[in-house]
């Protein structure tokens, strides 16, 4: 919903990699279950094994010479620091790595989650019931990501300085603790029973990241950012300032280029809570 399509030459150049991709893998591609990343960077697709076990595949593509770094190694690098996450991530089986004129192709096979999504937009537009069990275990995994040592890094310093001044209109704030995030955290990344998917790009970032992601991204829904934070007792506090400030800036940001329109309000809203909370103003 929120991804353009890809444009018909990488559309078909990414299926026919998909499928020789199965083909090296042994795989099976179940038809009519896929999903496009941005602009056709990634495409994967519902599969099953030799055996029958239910199977994600996900083709990653990046010219040869930006095949490499955080985003690339991401989901690798998660698999090595965190596993499946007591069951609440799912767990990498495979990776294989291609090259074909100038494209490289990444290739990683997941244990797949049938359940769906909690919502098809990252915003979420409509109010969810969830059980307390859920967001106990979501505290209790973010918990478990945050205290992860890693050099990966998901938010500079150096941005924080530029931006935050910019687009929330407050010195940026000291940060009190860098944690590790998971950085991405909104409803379309998120499963009950709790999975959290996507890991192309976390890392260190200011305490409290990501429950301010997932508070920025319920704005739409009052009773469901008042249980984020209430959940996540970071937010409002000194602590987390620097985390907040550091996300309503970065959608404010989008916003300004013409997306996330939907939250431009609740951000602005947000933007002058956290002037009054500032220090320095």
């Amino acid at each position: 919903m929120y991804s353009p399509s890809p444009d018909p030459d990488t559309e078909q150049r990414m299926r026919a990699h998909h499928v020789h991709t199965a083909e090296a893998l042994d795989v099976q591609v179940e038809p009519g279950v896929e999903f496009w990343g941005w602009a056709g960077r990634t495409l994967g697709a519902a599969a099953r094994t030799a055996t029958g076990a239910p199977v994600w595949l996900r083709l990653v593509s990046a010219p040869e010479d930006k095949a490499a770094g955080k985003l690339w190694d991401g989901a690798l690098d998660a698999q090595h620091a965190f596993g499946d996450l007591d069951g609440h991530r799912p767990a990498l089986l495979v990776v294989h790595d291609a090259v074909d004129d100038g494209i490289a192709y990444r290739a990683e096979l997941s244990v797949r989650v049938d359940d769906p999504v909690l919502s098809d937009d990252p915003v979420l537009q409509h109010d969810l019931q969830l059980p307390d069990s859920w967001w106990n275990d979501l505290a209790a995994t973010l918990a478990k990501v945050s205290a992860a040592d890693t050099d990966r890094v998901a938010v500079r310093q150096q941005y924080m300085e530029r931006a935050i001044p910019e687009f929330v209109g407050i010195p940026t704030p000291a940060v009190s603790c860098w944690t590790t995030a998971h950085a991405d955290v909104h409803w379309a990344n998120l499963i009950a029973p709790l999975r959290l998917l996507d890991w192309e790009g976390w890392g260190r970032s200011p305490e409290g990241f990501d429950a301010a992601t997932l508070y920025a991204y319920s704005l739409l829904q009052p009773d469901t950012a008042a249980r984020v934070r209430a959940v996540f007792p970071v937010l409002g506090s000194p602590a987390g300032l620097a985390a907040e400030a550091t996300v309503c800036a970065q959608l404010l940001q989008t916003v300004s280029r013409g997306d996330n329109l939907i939250l431009a309000a609740p951000l602005r809203a947000w933007s002058e809570e956290l002037c009054r909370r500032s220090p320095s103003t």
